[in-house]
Protein backbone atom coordinates (compact mmCIF):
# COMPACT_ATOMS: atom_id res chain seq x y z
CA UNK A 1 0.00 0.00 0.00
CA UNK A 2 1.42 3.13 -1.45
CA UNK A 3 1.24 6.74 0.33
CA UNK A 4 -1.03 8.12 -1.38
CA UNK A 5 -3.52 5.04 -1.06
CA UNK A 6 -2.80 5.11 2.73
CA UNK A 7 -4.16 9.01 2.92
CA UNK A 8 -6.90 8.52 0.97
CA UNK A 9 -8.33 5.28 3.28
CA UNK A 10 -7.47 7.47 6.48
CA UNK A 11 -9.48 10.20 5.08
CA UNK A 12 -12.52 7.74 4.33
CA UNK A 13 -11.74 6.24 7.90
CA UNK A 14 -11.87 9.88 9.36
CA UNK A 15 -14.87 10.86 7.10
CA UNK A 16 -16.91 7.77 8.08
CA UNK A 17 -15.90 8.02 11.81
CA UNK A 18 -17.32 11.45 11.90
CA UNK A 19 -20.45 10.68 10.53
CA UNK A 20 -20.73 7.51 12.88
CA UNK A 21 -20.65 10.22 15.73
CA UNK A 22 -23.01 12.50 14.45
CA UNK A 23 -26.04 10.17 14.49
CA UNK A 24 -24.37 8.06 17.78
CA UNK A 25 -24.09 11.31 19.50
CA UNK A 26 -27.63 11.56 19.54
CA UNK A 27 -28.39 7.75 20.23
CA UNK A 28 -26.25 8.13 23.36
CA UNK A 29 -27.92 11.26 24.20
CA UNK A 30 -31.39 10.02 24.57
CA UNK A 31 -30.27 7.09 25.76
CA UNK A 32 -27.78 7.53 28.13
CA UNK A 33 -29.88 10.76 30.24
CA UNK A 34 -33.49 10.18 29.05
CA UNK A 35 -32.88 6.23 29.64
CA UNK A 36 -35.03 5.15 26.53
CA UNK A 37 -33.88 2.51 24.39
CA UNK A 38 -34.67 4.03 20.97
CA UNK A 39 -34.57 1.29 18.50
CA UNK A 40 -36.58 4.28 15.79
CA UNK A 41 -32.94 6.41 16.34
CA UNK A 42 -31.99 4.91 12.59
CA UNK A 43 -34.77 6.59 10.88
CA UNK A 44 -34.07 9.82 11.60
CA UNK A 45 -30.85 9.53 9.75
CA UNK A 46 -33.32 8.07 7.26
CA UNK A 47 -35.76 10.70 7.33
CA UNK A 48 -32.85 13.28 6.95
CA UNK A 49 -31.56 12.17 4.04
CA UNK A 50 -34.76 11.79 2.30
CA UNK A 51 -35.20 15.38 3.41
CA UNK A 52 -31.93 16.17 1.49
CA UNK A 53 -33.80 15.03 -1.74
CA UNK A 54 -37.19 15.83 -1.54
CA UNK A 55 -37.11 19.42 -0.16
CA UNK A 56 -34.52 20.76 -2.54
CA UNK A 57 -36.72 21.30 -5.57
CA UNK A 58 -39.75 22.82 -3.10
CA UNK A 59 -36.40 25.47 -1.25
CA UNK A 60 -35.06 25.59 -5.00
CA UNK A 61 -37.99 26.74 -6.17
CA UNK A 62 -39.50 29.03 -2.79
CA UNK A 63 -36.78 30.50 -1.68
CA UNK A 64 -34.14 30.21 -4.60
CA UNK A 65 -31.95 28.43 -1.99
CA UNK A 66 -29.53 25.73 -3.16
CA UNK A 67 -27.79 22.71 -1.16
CA UNK A 68 -26.87 24.80 2.46
CA UNK A 69 -30.40 26.40 2.43
CA UNK A 70 -32.10 22.67 2.15
CA UNK A 71 -29.95 21.76 5.49
CA UNK A 72 -31.43 24.83 7.46
CA UNK A 73 -34.76 24.18 6.31
CA UNK A 74 -34.61 20.52 6.63
CA UNK A 75 -32.24 20.95 10.44
CA UNK A 76 -35.37 23.20 11.54
CA UNK A 77 -38.16 20.43 10.90
CA UNK A 78 -35.92 17.97 12.48
CA UNK A 79 -35.93 19.83 15.37
CA UNK A 80 -39.92 20.30 15.29
CA UNK A 81 -40.61 16.56 14.51
CA UNK A 82 -38.16 16.09 17.22
CA UNK A 83 -40.06 18.02 20.01
CA UNK A 84 -43.41 16.36 19.13
CA UNK A 85 -42.15 12.89 18.82
CA UNK A 86 -41.19 13.79 22.57
CA UNK A 87 -43.99 15.19 23.53
CA UNK A 88 -46.77 12.86 22.06
CA UNK A 89 -44.52 9.28 22.34
CA UNK A 90 -41.51 9.25 24.28
CA UNK A 91 -42.55 11.11 26.75
CA UNK A 92 -44.69 8.16 28.13
CA UNK A 93 -41.84 5.60 28.15
CA UNK A 94 -39.59 7.04 30.67
CA UNK A 95 -40.77 4.49 33.62
CA UNK A 96 -41.96 1.56 31.70
CA UNK A 97 -39.68 -1.24 31.07
CA UNK A 98 -37.07 -1.64 28.14
CA UNK A 99 -39.37 -4.45 26.43
CA UNK A 100 -42.00 -2.12 26.26
CA UNK A 101 -39.72 1.06 24.94
CA UNK A 102 -38.25 -1.57 22.36
CA UNK A 103 -41.97 -2.48 21.07
CA UNK A 104 -42.77 1.40 20.74
CA UNK A 105 -39.78 2.51 18.97
CA UNK A 106 -39.58 -0.43 16.77
CA UNK A 107 -43.38 0.40 15.78
CA UNK A 108 -42.11 3.68 14.69
CA UNK A 109 -39.49 2.46 12.63
CA UNK A 110 -42.31 1.01 10.73
CA UNK A 111 -44.71 3.66 10.50
CA UNK A 112 -41.70 5.57 9.40
CA UNK A 113 -40.75 3.07 6.55
CA UNK A 114 -44.12 3.19 5.59
CA UNK A 115 -44.48 6.73 5.29
CA UNK A 116 -41.77 6.62 3.19
CA UNK A 117 -42.97 4.35 0.56
CA UNK A 118 -46.29 5.76 0.62
CA UNK A 119 -44.55 10.00 -0.01
CA UNK A 120 -41.53 8.97 -2.25
CA UNK A 121 -41.62 5.18 -3.41
CA UNK A 122 -38.95 2.86 -2.65
CA UNK A 123 -36.54 3.52 -5.51
CA UNK A 124 -32.98 4.56 -5.24
CA UNK A 125 -32.44 8.57 -5.50
CA UNK A 126 -29.37 10.55 -5.71
CA UNK A 127 -28.65 13.58 -3.86
CA UNK A 128 -26.45 16.51 -6.13
CA UNK A 129 -23.39 18.47 -4.04
CA UNK A 130 -23.17 21.76 -4.34
CA UNK A 131 -21.35 22.67 -7.38
CA UNK A 132 -18.51 24.55 -5.76
CA UNK A 133 -17.66 21.26 -3.96
CA UNK A 134 -18.70 18.66 -6.78
CA UNK A 135 -14.52 18.31 -7.36
CA UNK A 136 -11.87 16.47 -6.19
CA UNK A 137 -7.91 17.45 -4.97
CA UNK A 138 -4.91 15.50 -6.39
CA UNK A 139 -3.59 13.16 -3.88
CA UNK A 140 0.03 12.09 -5.81
CA UNK A 141 0.35 11.93 -9.46
CA UNK A 142 -2.46 9.57 -10.32
CA UNK A 143 -4.65 9.46 -7.32
CA UNK A 144 -8.00 12.30 -6.38
CA UNK A 145 -10.26 12.57 -3.30
CA UNK A 146 -13.64 14.51 -3.19
CA UNK A 147 -13.51 17.70 -1.76
CA UNK A 148 -17.06 17.03 -0.19
CA UNK A 149 -15.94 14.34 1.86
CA UNK A 150 -13.04 16.95 2.90
CA UNK A 151 -16.41 18.93 3.58
CA UNK A 152 -18.43 16.76 5.24
CA UNK A 153 -15.33 15.77 7.46
CA UNK A 154 -14.86 19.61 8.14
CA UNK A 155 -18.17 19.78 9.22
CA UNK A 156 -18.51 17.13 11.62
CA UNK A 157 -15.72 18.28 13.37
CA UNK A 158 -17.02 21.76 13.80
CA UNK A 159 -20.13 20.38 14.93
CA UNK A 160 -18.49 17.99 17.61
CA UNK A 161 -16.20 20.89 18.76
CA UNK A 162 -19.67 22.64 18.90
CA UNK A 163 -21.26 19.96 21.19
CA UNK A 164 -18.32 20.13 23.44
CA UNK A 165 -18.47 23.62 23.77
CA UNK A 166 -22.21 23.39 24.99
CA UNK A 167 -22.14 20.32 27.23
CA UNK A 168 -18.98 22.17 28.96
CA UNK A 169 -19.25 25.43 29.02
CA UNK A 170 -23.08 26.63 28.44
CA UNK A 171 -25.92 26.42 31.76
CA UNK A 172 -27.91 24.35 29.64
CA UNK A 173 -25.03 21.36 29.39
CA UNK A 174 -25.11 21.77 33.00
CA UNK A 175 -28.33 20.68 33.34
CA UNK A 176 -28.05 17.89 31.01
CA UNK A 177 -25.23 16.21 32.59
CA UNK A 178 -26.66 16.91 36.05
CA UNK A 179 -29.64 15.12 34.52
CA UNK A 180 -27.81 12.49 33.49
CA UNK A 181 -26.25 11.66 36.58
CA UNK A 182 -29.40 12.46 39.11
CA UNK A 183 -33.26 13.68 37.37
CA UNK A 184 -34.36 14.02 40.66
CA UNK A 185 -32.18 16.05 42.37
CA UNK A 186 -31.78 18.26 39.24
CA UNK A 187 -35.75 18.66 39.57
CA UNK A 188 -35.79 19.14 42.85
CA UNK A 189 -33.78 22.59 42.12
CA UNK A 190 -36.40 24.07 40.39
CA UNK A 191 -35.15 22.52 36.70
CA UNK A 192 -38.22 22.27 34.11
CA UNK A 193 -37.02 18.14 33.83
CA UNK A 194 -39.82 17.85 31.05
CA UNK A 195 -38.90 20.47 28.79
CA UNK A 196 -35.02 19.52 29.02
CA UNK A 197 -36.16 16.04 28.01
CA UNK A 198 -37.88 17.27 24.94
CA UNK A 199 -34.75 19.49 23.87
CA UNK A 200 -32.49 16.72 24.47
CA UNK A 201 -34.54 14.48 22.44
CA UNK A 202 -35.10 17.13 19.41
CA UNK A 203 -31.68 17.95 19.44
CA UNK A 204 -30.89 14.12 18.82
CA UNK A 205 -33.22 13.72 16.09
CA UNK A 206 -32.07 17.14 14.66
CA UNK A 207 -28.28 15.81 14.45
CA UNK A 208 -29.30 12.00 13.26
CA UNK A 209 -31.49 13.94 10.68
CA UNK A 210 -28.56 16.60 9.89
CA UNK A 211 -25.94 13.62 9.99
CA UNK A 212 -28.44 12.16 7.17
CA UNK A 213 -29.04 15.48 4.83
CA UNK A 214 -25.28 15.92 4.60
CA UNK A 215 -24.49 12.09 3.70
CA UNK A 216 -27.03 11.90 1.11
CA UNK A 217 -24.60 12.89 -1.81
CA UNK A 218 -22.10 10.42 -0.93
CA UNK A 219 -24.13 7.20 -0.09
CA UNK A 220 -27.66 7.90 -1.87
CA UNK A 221 -31.37 7.81 -0.21
CA UNK A 222 -32.63 4.06 -0.30
CA UNK A 223 -35.20 2.31 1.48
CA UNK A 224 -34.17 1.67 5.27
CA UNK A 225 -30.99 2.81 5.35
CA UNK A 226 -31.38 3.65 8.69
CA UNK A 227 -31.44 -0.08 10.37
CA UNK A 228 -28.27 -0.39 8.28
CA UNK A 229 -26.61 2.74 10.72
CA UNK A 230 -28.65 1.89 13.65
CA UNK A 231 -26.56 -1.28 14.67
CA UNK A 232 -23.71 0.41 14.34
CA UNK A 233 -24.52 3.25 16.42
CA UNK A 234 -25.57 1.19 18.95
CA UNK A 235 -22.12 -0.53 18.84
CA UNK A 236 -20.34 2.78 19.20
CA UNK A 237 -22.79 3.92 22.19
CA UNK A 238 -22.04 0.67 24.02
CA UNK A 239 -17.60 0.60 23.29
CA UNK A 240 -17.87 4.49 24.30
CA UNK A 241 -19.61 4.52 27.78
CA UNK A 242 -23.53 5.24 27.23
CA UNK A 243 -24.17 9.01 27.76
CA UNK A 244 -20.41 10.03 27.09
CA UNK A 245 -20.10 12.33 23.78
CA UNK A 246 -16.52 12.02 23.89
CA UNK A 247 -16.70 8.41 24.73
CA UNK A 248 -19.40 8.04 21.22
CA UNK A 249 -16.62 10.13 19.61
CA UNK A 250 -13.25 8.04 20.24
CA UNK A 251 -15.76 5.14 19.63
CA UNK A 252 -17.01 6.20 16.39
CA UNK A 253 -13.16 7.09 15.07
CA UNK A 254 -11.84 3.63 16.28
CA UNK A 255 -14.67 1.96 14.24
CA UNK A 256 -14.12 4.14 10.90
CA UNK A 257 -10.46 2.53 10.95
CA UNK A 258 -11.03 -0.72 12.08
CA UNK A 259 -13.86 -0.80 9.24
CA UNK A 260 -12.19 0.68 6.40
CA UNK A 261 -8.92 -0.61 6.95
CA UNK A 262 -10.47 -4.03 7.58
CA UNK A 263 -12.15 -3.74 4.08
CA UNK A 264 -8.75 -3.52 2.67
CA UNK A 265 -6.65 -5.78 4.33
CA UNK A 266 -8.78 -8.53 5.46
CA UNK A 267 -11.94 -7.97 3.32
CA UNK A 268 -13.11 -11.74 4.41
CA UNK A 269 -13.63 -10.63 8.23
CA UNK A 270 -14.38 -7.45 7.93
CA UNK A 271 -17.93 -8.00 8.49
CA UNK A 272 -17.20 -8.97 12.31
CA UNK A 273 -13.87 -6.58 13.18
CA UNK A 274 -15.94 -4.08 14.59
CA UNK A 275 -17.54 -6.45 16.42
CA UNK A 276 -14.50 -8.52 17.83
CA UNK A 277 -13.39 -4.57 18.86
CA UNK A 278 -16.33 -4.16 20.66
CA UNK A 279 -15.72 -7.67 22.40
CA UNK A 280 -11.97 -6.76 23.26
CA UNK A 281 -13.05 -3.30 24.74
CA UNK A 282 -15.51 -4.50 27.32
CA UNK A 283 -13.29 -7.34 28.01
CA UNK A 284 -11.09 -4.80 29.16
CA UNK A 285 -13.65 -1.52 30.35
CA UNK A 286 -17.13 -3.36 30.73
CA UNK A 287 -18.89 0.33 31.43
CA UNK A 288 -16.88 1.32 28.04
CA UNK A 289 -14.39 4.10 27.66
CA UNK A 290 -15.62 6.77 29.49
CA UNK A 291 -18.52 7.68 31.71
CA UNK A 292 -21.52 9.84 30.90
CA UNK A 293 -20.91 13.22 30.03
Amino acid sequence: MDFSIFLIQCLNALQYGLLLFLVASGLTLIFGIMGVINLAHGSFYMIGAYMAFGLAPIVQSSFGGGFFATLLVGLFLAIVLGYFLEWAFYSYLYEREHLQQVLMTYGLILVFEELRSLIIGDDVHGVSAPDFLSGSIALGDTMTYPVYRLFMSALCISLAIGMYLVFTRTRLGMMIRAGSSNREMVQSLGVDIQFLYRVVFAAGVAIAAFAGMVAAPVSSVYPNMGSQVLIICFVVVVIGGIGSIRGALLAALLIGFVDTFGKVLLPQASGVLVYVLMALILLWKPQGLFKAG
